[in-house]
């Protein structure tokens, strides 16, 4: 395999590769406007059609050298990945376009698909080697999944955090609610993953739920899947707090004005959409998100708070490379935020444009 690129190559435009999807939001749109702005070169891994229309090649000599190419044949994009100046690890779909029609055999090409395509972009990044600054790196990404990792060290940078149990034993969560309910509160349940079932072609999500004397009678079902337990938390507003690298863009929503979304805002976030407001939070609470975020080694990630009654900020978790677009100017409704431009002066900088 020989380099795509004949000529040498150009500090002037620095090559931004945005691992992505083809269906994948406006925002991603956004953030290349703020790249080319930035006099940056922004390409699309679209990894859903990788490897049916996408290709990628990697050639290694014996003393480690590599060649690196992406082509892409319904864009018409060839490009040398060694021009890489930073890399956006936005969303991830290996394999994902290959037909059913494979049969036995698609499952282990989708696994070696994403197992190449997982091993291109570690590789770009190796600090070791001099590789490429990411928003965020792949093992940064999959460490933050951790919730109970999370709460602790929120708990540890100061910030509020609920009672918690994580189990799959029914004993354990009888006491927890117990306790909970001794001194008068109300535990709900949740999954740590975004759970969804598919059934007759219809996507039915699990949302947070109280748990009532009717669950508690019902848990055998925590020998096939262990859940999350935590104190409800009275609310009067939600937040939130989406962090890249410094800057903190905060949020907030009256989920209490709809009884559908009073114990979980996901039950109609598209009704709720434009009930979102700028919200400022304290410089403390500000300074912790980021050490928290910095602490999982990324640049980016959306934090979910809870406002109390009384005003207390409760902290609930993080989302390393949670949804954020509906929360940006480009989205034409409040609140507005530059968070695309935010996310593109990040990689601008990272490939060596201030």
């Amino acid at each position: 395999m020989t380099s795509s690129s004949s000529t040498p190559r150009a500090a002037s435009a620095p090559l931004v590769l945005l691992v992505t999807r083809s269906d994948d939001h406006h925002g991603v749109a956004g953030v290349m406007r703020g790249l080319q702005a930035r006099g940056c070169r922004p390409v699309r891994f679209d990894t859903d059609r990788y490897p049916l229309t996408v290709k990628v090649g990697t050639r290694l000599d014996g003393q480690g050298r590599i060649q690196r190419r992406l082509i892409d044949e319904v864009s018409g994009v060839d490009v040398d990945l060694n021009d890489v100046g930073s890399v956006w690890y936005r969303r991830f779909h290996a394999g994902g376009g290959l037909p059913t029609t494979l049969g036995d055999l698609r499952g282990p090409s989708v696994d070696e698909s994403r197992r190449t395509a997982y091993g291109l972009i570690a590789a770009l990044g190796d600090d070791a080697f001099s590789g490429v600054p990411q928003l965020d790196p792949l093992e940064a990404v999959r460490r933050c999944d951790h919730k109970e990792l999370q709460l602790r060290r929120a708990a540890g940078l100061g910030l509020r955090i609920p009672e918690t149990l994580f189990s799959n034993d029914p004993a354990l969560v009888r006491a927890f609610v117990d306790d909970v309910r001794a001194d008068g509160g109300v535990v709900v349940t949740k999954m740590q993953s975004s759970f969804a079932v598919f059934r007759a072609g219809l996507e039915h999500v699990v949302f947070t739920s109280v748990v009532d004397d009717a669950a508690l009678k019902d848990l055998d079902g925590l020998r096939y899947c262990p859940m999350q337990f935590q104190r409800e938390v009275k609310k009067r507003l939600e937040l939130r707090a989406t962090v890249v690298g410094d800057d903190v863009f905060c949020a907030a929503v009256d989920s209490q004005q709809r009884e559908e979304t009073a114990l979980d805002w996901r039950k109609d976030g598209v009704g709720l959409l434009r009930a979102w407001e700028r919200f400022t939070l304290p410089r403390d609470v500000e300074t912790a998100l980021v050490r928290l975020v910095r602490s999982f080694g990324l640049g980016y990630a959306a934090a979910d708070i809870i406002v109390t009654p009384d005003d207390e900020l409760v902290f609930l978790e993080i989302n390393a490379g949670g949804e954020w677009y509906w929360l940006d100017e480009g989205a034409f409704h409040r609140p507005g935020f530059p968070i695309a431009d935010s996310i593109a002066g990040w990689l601008a900088r990272g490939a060596g444009r201030p």
